[in-house]
């Protein structure tokens, strides 16, 4: 009987390649998997590039208290997720990904194949048609690590730093708030899988498979927004970098928020959580964080947030809500 290699320490690693490669397209490289480097058009004569590294029991388990067991797509489609935000946050759109995989010896080659299904998928699904997989490594070590590279192109737009805001401006944001929080709550909760609702499976699904809105950076950039950055480590961290970047202070909307609150309400009373804080502290949903002058009508997609204020000394790169200390500080990778 034909033995069938379950395992990637049953291949090499060119056969391990070979059932990997097909699965990500041909793309548009000039030159892509095969060789010691890739090759790129460059046609705005600059790149934007940005790294981010999932790594196992940090970034994501494989399996959760409840039952769910994370796939090599959703790690895969979160790779591509995750960076392609980054370049979406510039005003840039994405042209390349390479991708580095670590690989513990028992893993099964059907969840590798899957996490390249999953780029791919993400790829198409989030509206990145122009980027490709260009190339990447791969390396056997004790515990799973993605880590990918992407570059973008401004097509002509310059850049959309962090450090553009001024005293006056609307700070607004595009796409939704504290999903990947409950999301993240509810797989860690030990609450049944299986059991769960509709909603709260999708609120799984902002965890492991996040949307971030791919259209609305350029769109803003575009649209003269004075400054932006994806949101990856909770509204009010990043919000804190925006205005620390800008020299100013942001105070954002209790009324605002609480409209996102409210959405995660049933979920939150459920987990015995409140929602404001995953509103305000929770991160990965990768939605756009932004600065518009005053009275400027909003790109689509984006609703105000908060209003970005004078430098006030100490006060400066200070975030408060409706005034006061908001109830959540968002991620920090070294706390404690």
């Amino acid at each position: 009987m034909a033995h069938h290699p379950q395992l990637v320490s049953e291949l090499s690693e060119g056969e391990l390649l070979a059932r990997i490669l097909p699965r990500l397209g041909a793309g548009r490289a000039l030159l892509g998997p095969g060789d010691d480097a890739a090759m790129l058009a460059s046609p705005d004569g600059r790149t934007v590039i940005s790294i981010d590294t999932l790594v196992q029991d940090q970034d994501f388990r494989l399996q959760w208290p409840g039952g769910y067991s994370t796939t090599g797509f959703d790690v895969g489609w979160k790779c591509a997720a995750q960076n392609l935000s980054d370049i979406n946050a510039m005003g840039a759109v994405a042209t390349s990904l390479v991708v580095s995989l670590t690989l513990p010896a028992n893993t099964r080659i059907t969840w590798v194949e899957g996490l390249a299904d999953g780029l791919s998928a993400a790829l198409r699904a989030l509206g990145a048609e122009q980027c490709t997989v260009a190339g990447g490594d791969l390396g056997r070590g004790d515990s799973l690590v993605v880590t990918a590279a992407v570059t973008g192109d401004l097509q002509g737009r310059a850049p959309v730093l962090r450090s553009g805001a001024r005293p006056g401006d609307t700070l607004a944001v595009c796409g939704v708030l504290g999903h990947a929080a409950a999301g993240l709550a509810l797989l860690e909760s030990g609450m049944d899988y299986a059991a769960l609702s509709g909603w709260e499976r999708s609120l799984a699904a902002a965890q492991s498979r996040p949307c971030p809105p791919l259209a609305a950076g350029p769109a803003a950039a575009g649209a003269g927004a004075h400054a932006m950055m994806d949101i990856s480590d909770g509204l009010v961290r990043d919000s804190g970098r925006l205005c620390a970047a800008s020299g100013v202070r942001i105070d954002l909307d209790p009324e605002m928020l609480r409209k996102d609150a409210t959405l995660l309400a049933g979920t939150a009373g459920n987990l015995g959580a409140d929602p404001l804080h995953w509103v305000l502290g929770g991160g990965e949903d990768h939605g756009l964080l932004a600065a518009f002058a005053a009275g400027q009508e909003l790109p689509r997609g984006f609703r105000r947030i908060g209003t970005v204020l004078e430098d006030m000394g100490p006060g400066a790169g200070r975030v408060t809500v409706g005034g006061g200390k908001p109830a959540a500080a968002g991620w920090d990778h070294f706390a404690g």
